[in-house]
């Protein structure tokens, strides 16, 4: 069953930025999907089962961003 996570990331203001993003973060094993709202700054992910914080965050910070802190 696919799961969705959210995660707001700080920094990301065109679509390049979310390109880049999305490419780093479609890399994690069992990401389906990434949708990119750049005026929330947001990042919503659909995935085959749970992935790990710690996951998204590297793959977030290799693309050059933060996540916002919860």
């Amino acid at each position: 069953m696919a799961t969705n996570a959210t995660y707001t990331v700080t920094g990301m203001t065109c679509g390049g930025c979310a390109g880049k993003v999305t490419g780093q973060v479609e890399q994690i094993p069992g990401v389906l999907d990434v949708d990119v709202d750049l005026a929330a700054g947001e990042i919503t992910l659909t995935s085959e089962s749970d992935i790990s914080d710690a996951s998204v965050k590297q793959a977030v910070e290799k693309a050059g961003y933060k996540l916002a802190s919860a």
